[in-house]
């Protein structure tokens, strides 16, 4: 008996989610009650997985000691098979009591309330949680909806008795069955997609094909996001003009103006609207709806800007894998080379880069999609036949039921860990991917904004604790699927017995998950994406015509991108060569100089401009020749010229390529100046 592996499993589960958090939020920037409330989410979340195999052993170790009826022999197992895992059931039913109930706490009530309360435009703490209340109540309503119906069902059935464990089987019930609705879908698009993606990653001119397609696709939804962001500047600055100083809105208009970035603020005060053009009289219900406006619109562009450059990114490495791939040099070169640091100089080298991309990697991702598709087949296989007890056909369960007559309880341990981690990647990374409404999106190197970091934290909660359920369903461990009296996991036992609630024991929770080889086919077949297709949502089909249009369309916008880039490159070259033959003590480039030797760095600034967008436009506004300032071009790509005036995104490592809005502050790895608000910022 020893605790040091529960032990090691916390601290295992706390390092994974704090660096989850830490590669997609922004510590420095989001409040510091969201990042704490997501992250207790996400190590509860992870507990959970990384625990469940160590309460399954001491369940079984303890299932094969009743087994025994002679002393001699059981004297003889528990000193010599004992699992070193082992500990008393009181320490997992109180680690699961406090682990589960923590967690449903925290989805069902604290992080909806929390999205809701940032993303509302009220002035007031009262009138943001009233807006909270109201955006919520399809989830409240949703759950409410499942307990009403089983708190019917039992009193219509008689012979049973309300009390307080059969109203808690109700609400974990609810919960898990939603939770394994949600499951299912996942499930079965990721147990189908998982080992495809790893096997067209081995294919770079079919992944860069898939690249030129959803560029085309997201260069409509930035232009979108874009054309809606002027919508609302426009109505702002209207309302500005409406609210002079003094007025009583004049408050909350000033709340609203610090949600935009500096440069989309000049950029609304360079607009000239006439002043006779007649303007509604401003109340504060209006301001409400432009405040809530301005914040989802500035999120929807933020996480276009955000996977433009992510995914340009991509396209630009396919590209110098094809190239290099034919290659003799066997050097691997880059279009845009990276910034040089001691990996890729001692390690990491050209050579061995070449080595690893174009020769090792492409085998590499055919053994995973090997490996992930013997996985997928044996998880469907056994979430079909799982309630086939006698003979077991699970096939986790055959192996589980072996190890069990042999003693190997290290077996046990390792096949748990490993069976749930991959159901956990398949259902965790198709939420990590999932852009729902077009309003939540996780984005790396710190450029998620809160409102999709606390759905993710949501969906976590939701998901995990009707994953492992299934999973003990898998491996014939939970009473409800065999139908009879074993010991069960402490893990079971908190999450309530579901043998009071009939239709939920002997049907949904059995059969429904059966539903997975439905949409595992649907998925093989991408009848989705072709049903959606035909409704006229474009989607990757390759034997249609609309499919081929948008890849040529993607690769002529990643051809004027890359132009784009390399005379800013270019650009940035001159300018730096002319620095360092002419410099100066104040650091700006005296006129006379620039006169002589900067004229062709503004022919060639002024041609870029004029290729890139096809008319004398310049971050989405027009203006003439003369408003365009060539003298000095912009350095950092698009998305910094659009906001690093207000992020400080100018000062940052270009590698990260960070997209951010501020709230009114500046966002750095450091504060400066006056420190964000709280969660109450607007009050």
């Amino acid at each position: 008996m020893s605790y040091a592996p529960l032990i090691s499993k916390i601290l295992l589960s706390f390092f994974i989610s704090s660096t989850v958090l830490y590669r997609y939020g922004d510590w420095f920037r989001h409040r510091i009650f969201v990042t704490l409330t997501v992250l207790l989410a996400w190590f509860c979340s992870f507990l959970i997985i990384f625990a469940l195999p160590l309460d399954i052993t001491s369940t079984v170790y303890r299932q094969q000691n009743q087994n025994h009826t002679s002393v001699d022999i059981f004297k003889n197992t528990t000193t010599e098979d004992e699992p070193w895992s082992n500990l008393p059931e009181r320490v997992f039913v109180n680690l699961w009591r406090t682990v589960y109930w923590s967690t449903q706490f925290l989805t069902w009530l604290i992080m909806p309330m929390m999205q809701s309360y940032i993303k509302a435009g009220d002035f007031t703490v009262k009138g943001k949680l009233k807006s909270a209340l109201v955006d919520n109540a399809i989830y409240y309503g949703s759950y409410l909806l499942i307990c009403s119906v089983l708190l019917i069902y039992l009193a219509l059935k008689p012979g049973i008795d309300l009390d307080w464990s059969k109203l808690k089987a109700i609400a974990s019930s609810a919960s898990n069955t939603w939770g394994l609705f949600l499951l299912v879908l996942l499930l079965g698009y990721s147990l189908v997609e998982a080992p495809r993606n790893f096997w067209n990653n081995s294919n770079s001119s079919f992944k860069l094909t898939q690249y030129y397609f959803k560029a085309a696709k997201l260069s409509s939804d930035k232009c979108e996001a874009e054309e809606t962001v002027d919508d609302v500047l426009e109505s702002l600055q209207a309302m500005s003009m409406a609210i002079r100083p003094g007025h009583y809105l004049q408050s909350p208009l000033e709340t609203i103006l610090q949600k935009v970035p500096v440069e989309l603020k000049e950029r609304m005060n360079r607009r000239q609207i006439p002043e006779d053009i007649p303007h509604d009289s401003p109340t504060e219900k209006s301001l409400i709806r432009l405040h809530r406006e301005t914040i989802k619109s500035l999120q929807v562009l933020q996480r276009t800007e955000t996977q433009w450059n992510l995914l340009l990114e991509k396209i630009f490495e396919c590209e110098d894998t094809l190239k290099n791939q034919i290659s003799r040099d066997k050097r691997f070169k880059r279009t845009f080379p990276k910034e040089t640091s001691w990996w890729s100089e001692f390690i990491y080298t050209p050579i061995f880069e070449w080595y690893w991309i174009c020769l090792i990697s492409p085998y590499f991702w055919k053994c995973m999609a090997i490996v992930t598709g013997i996985m997928s087949f044996s998880i469907v296989w056994s979430e079909v036949t799982f309630f086939s007890v006698k003979p077991p056909l699970s096939i986790f369960a055959v192996i589980v039921n072996a190890a069990k007559a042999n003693y190997d309880y290290f077996m046990i341990e390792v096949l748990s860990t490993f069976i749930i981690l991959y159901l956990s990647f398949c259902a965790y990374s198709t939420v990590l991917k999932i852009k729902l409404l077009n309003l939540y999106y996780l984005a790396p190197h710190h450029q998620t904004n809160e409102h999709s970091i606390i759905f993710s934290g949501m969906m976590f909660s939701r998901l995990t604790p009707a994953l492992c359920l299934n999973f003990l369903g898998l491996i014939h461990m939970d009473s409800h699927v065999i139908h009879s009296q074993i010991n069960e996991t402490s893990y079971t036992q908190i999450m309530g017995h579901m043998d009071v609630i009939g239709i939920i024991s002997h049907g949904f929770n059995i059969y429904f998950p059966m539903a997975i080889l439905v949409f595992c086919l649907a998925t093989y077949f991408s009848l989705g994406a072709r049903f959606l297709s035909m409704l006229g949502f474009h989607q990757f089909v390759g034997d249609e015509e609309m499919t081929t249009d948008l890849v040529e369309e993607g690769r002529e916008l990643i051809k004027r991108e890359k132009r784009k880039r390399q005379r800013s490159e270019e650009s940035s070259n001159r300018r730096k060569e002319f620095q360092e033959r002419y410099p100066t003590t104040t650091g700006r480039v005296r006129q006379n100089n620039l006169n002589d030797l900067g004229r062709p760095m503004q022919q060639l600034e002024s041609s870029r401009i004029r290729d890139s967008y096809n008319l004398d436009t310049y971050n989405g506004t027009s203006y003439t020749n003369d408003e365009v300032d060539t003298t000095f071009p912009p350095v950092e790509d698009e998305i910094d010229q659009r906001f690093g005036a207000s992020t400080g995104l100018g000062t940052r490592n270009a590698h990260n390529s960070d997209t951010r809005f501020s709230d009114g502050y500046q966002s750095d790895n450091r504060r400066v100046g006056a420190p964000p608000r709280g969660i109450f910022d607007d009050v």
